[in-house]
């Protein structure tokens, strides 16, 4: 590039510079030179680097604070940012959009279109998902490090029932917060398999007993063992609902209302018992009452709170609404036109099973899901190479959006394993910083620490979250010496 003097930078601060659209800047990102046109860059005047081309006129202060360093003899800008980033960033002047390229992590992407003074609406949609899905791990990393240090912390200025209602809280819904605490979670995961087999074990006859009026009901110890755990059910309900910092959010959320499902049909039926006979026939009430029992079933839902594996495959399925139902709409294609089929090419026969098309979907539904029971089945060849096709298609129809479902799975858990990592690992970093800070071992001097910016004021209660973004950074760089606040070309270069 040295035979493009002409069209070069004019020396800083003369004022009949020629920033003209044939000019040439020359930048060094990271030690990778490249050369750029004005023309080129005035396509979008509101970058860091159009700034460039005039700013010579107001000398040495004005390019310093565009850039890390500037050699006149060679009149190259430096900067010391990352080149990958900078070879996507510079597409918006050839391309007008930008494009982040894969193994760049988008939080740091965001920055170096921050520092080119780059908009964010030039980034590409499939880069703006990716953008956002970080983000969103952040911010669920941030939310559960607020967490960890409100249980952590204890304010003062609370009163004595806020305190006690946050220890409750506490209590119940982190196991992981105290011994005691685990042994109640394991108690009321115990105490949920134990109803759930005793509501099993009412149905069998051999353990029922004979009422005054000759019916079947089932043995009073197991309707005790029942009682006494609706209690513990109850009396835990009422606790996290009195605890609740939001008591609204409690009562609306999707678990909370399978316990009161799962405690609810339990007093209804018992009042039903007592004050139900006075207002309608023994005979509905008893049938209202088997009604409700039926909803027992609803309390096996409690294992999902304490069970990460069944909440992760809940989100699975929520995630997979799309691939369920392409299943569900491969099987009801299939159906209908196998059982038509069936239907069909059985007429032939004088003992055919196959009575009419509603009635051969039970065999097609059988027969495509792979169960085959075998009260229904064809007779004639035709129809029993008709249920051969309906097989093999019913098996490739299942196959196919079971792999999305999976990777749903996979990654949410994933995903859930390492935003708790991160947390802890976040928390730890916080720990090191400020235990760092106290004993003014940090990289540098702890004239070093003294030197930086203090904190804006009214920002007092950010101060964890200033250390949080500070540990976010993905390789650790010491604090500078005095003499070397600012990285020289050479350096640059590097």
């Amino acid at each position: 590039m040295d035979g493009a003097g002409e069209r070069s930078l004019p020396e800083p601060g003369s004022r009949g510079s020629r920033a003209g659209d044939d000019m040439e800047i020359v930048v060094n990102v990271g030690g990778v030179r490249r050369v750029l046109y004005g023309d080129l860059l005035s396509r979008y005047p509101e970058t860091r680097l159009a700034e460039l081309i005039d700013c010579l006129a107001g000398g040495y202060d004005t390019i310093f604070s565009l850039c890390d360093d500037y050699d006149p003899g060679k009149r190259e800008f430096y900067f010391d940012r990352d080149p990958d980033a900078f070879k996507c960033v510079i597409e918006l002047y050839y391309f007008g959009e930008v494009h982040m390229k894969k193994g760049i992590c988008p939080i740091c992407f965001k920055n170096e279109m921050d520092f080119w003074k780059v908009d964010l609406k030039f980034l590409d949609d499939c880069c703006k998902s990716h953008l956002s899905e970080k983000r969103e791990e952040l911010e669920e990393i941030a939310r559960r490090v607020q967490l960890i240090l409100d249980d952590l912390g204890a304010d003062t200025a609370e009163g004595r029932w806020r305190r006690c209602q946050k220890c409750v809280w506490k209590f119940l819904e982190k196991p992981e917060s105290s011994c005691p605490a685990r042994v109640v979670a394991v108690l009321s995961f115990l105490l949920i398999l134990i109803s759930s087999v005793v509501m099993c074990m009412g149905t069998i006859p051999e353990l029922q007993v004979l009422d005054a009026e000759g019916n079947r009901v089932e043995h009073p110890t197991l309707e005790n063992v029942e009682t006494a755990c609706i209690g513990w059910f109850t009396l835990e309900y009422l606790l996290r609902l009195l605890s609740s910092p939001n008591k609204l959010h409690f009562a609306l959320s999707f678990m909370n209302i399978v316990d009161v499902l799962a405690i609810l049909p339990f007093y209804v039926s018992l009042t039903l018992t007592h004050l139900g006979a006075r207002m309608m026939e023994l005979t509905n009430v008893q049938q209202a009452v088997q009604a409700l029992r039926i909803m027992r079933i609803a309390r096996i839902f409690k294992l999902a709170r304490h069970s990460s594996g069944l909440q992760t495959l809940t989100y699975a399925l929520k995630r997979s609404f799309k691939e369920l139902g392409l299943l569900l709409m491969y099987l009801a294609v299939g159906i209908f036109v196998f059982s038509a089929l069936g239907y069909t090419m059985e007429q032939s026969h004088p003992e055919t099973l196959f009575k009419s098309i509603p009635q051969s979907f039970w065999w097609a539904i059988i027969t495509m899901t792979t169960v085959g029971y075998g009260d229904i089945y064809p007779k004639t060849t035709l129809g029993k190479l008709n249920a051969a096709i309906s097989f093999l298609c019913g098996v490739i129809a299942i196959a196919l959006p079971i792999h999305p479902i999976i990777n749903n799975f996979v990654r949410y858990y994933n995903k859930q394993r390492v935003l708790e990592t991160a947390a802890k690992h976040e928390l730890e970093l916080m720990e090191l910083n400020s235990s760092s800070v106290g004993e003014g071992k940090t990289g540098g001097s702890r004239g070093d620490l003294d030197n930086l910016p203090p904190e804006p004021a009214g920002k007092e209660g950010l101060s964890w979250s200033s250390q949080l973004k500070i540990s976010r950074s993905d390789t650790f760089i010491p604090l500078l010496t005095e003499e070397k606040h600012h990285r020289t070309r050479l350096q640059s270069c590097k």
